[in-house]
């Protein structure tokens, strides 16, 4: 499973409604990866939400070192076959951290992803944190 920006801060900030259930499809699920695109989205995110800053970064650092989560480094050929995406749904207001989800969920052929983010129904993935 993908773990996007939304679930990240779903699975740290009990305040947070799908709190329990982050907590129990990441415990639960057999592999888990993300990317350095998240990781910098949820440190602004988490930011903006004005959560502790020792915590966010603590945990973005954790994730880095973790051997229960895979962190995909975008390259550049990875992040122009994302830039494409976008481009291709001009209707659609996908982030280019969406977009890189994207492309690396099809490459791996897992379409579940630990977020709350409605554009991973729109692009036909399955999000596992349903407000």
């Amino acid at each position: 499973m993908l773990l996007d920006t939304s679930g990240l801060l779903c699975l740290i900030h009990r305040d947070e409604p799908q709190h329990e259930e982050a907590k129990r499809l990441y415990q639960s699920s057999p592999a888990r990866f993300t990317h350095n695109y998240v990781l910098g989205e949820f440190v602004a995110l988490a930011q903006a939400r004005k959560l502790p800053r020792l915590e966010t970064l603590g945990l973005s650092a954790s994730l880095l070192d973790s051997e229960n989560v895979e962190v995909v480094w975008v390259d550049e050929p990875l992040h122009r076959r994302a830039l494409d995406l976008p481009k291709a749904r001009l209707d659609k207001t996908y982030s280019l951290c969406d977009a890189v989800s994207f492309v690396l969920l099809r490459d791996r052929g897992t379409f579940q992803a630990l977020t709350t983010d409605r554009h991973f129904e729109q692009e036909g993935l399955v999000r596992l944190l349903v407000p």
